[in-house]
């Protein structure tokens, strides 16, 4: 028996860890552009954007 049981194996619909690694790293990279092109600014950097509201519907 040269194969251990694994309980857990590897998703295979998970991403790879360099995926991931690589996605953090073009967020933070798209963060701090943005902050650096908002300073000095009131408002804070943010990553996502927010979900359209009814009135953003209306026009």
């Amino acid at each position: 028996m040269s194969e251990k049981f694994d309980p857990a194996p590897h998703d295979k619909h998970a991403e790879s860890p360099k995926t991931a690694r690589r996605e953090d790293q073009n967020t933070k990279k798209q963060l701090d552009k943005g902050l650096r092109d908002t300073f000095p600014a009131s408002d804070p950097v943010s990553a996502t954007q927010p979900a359209p509201t009814k009135q953003d519907a209306k026009t």
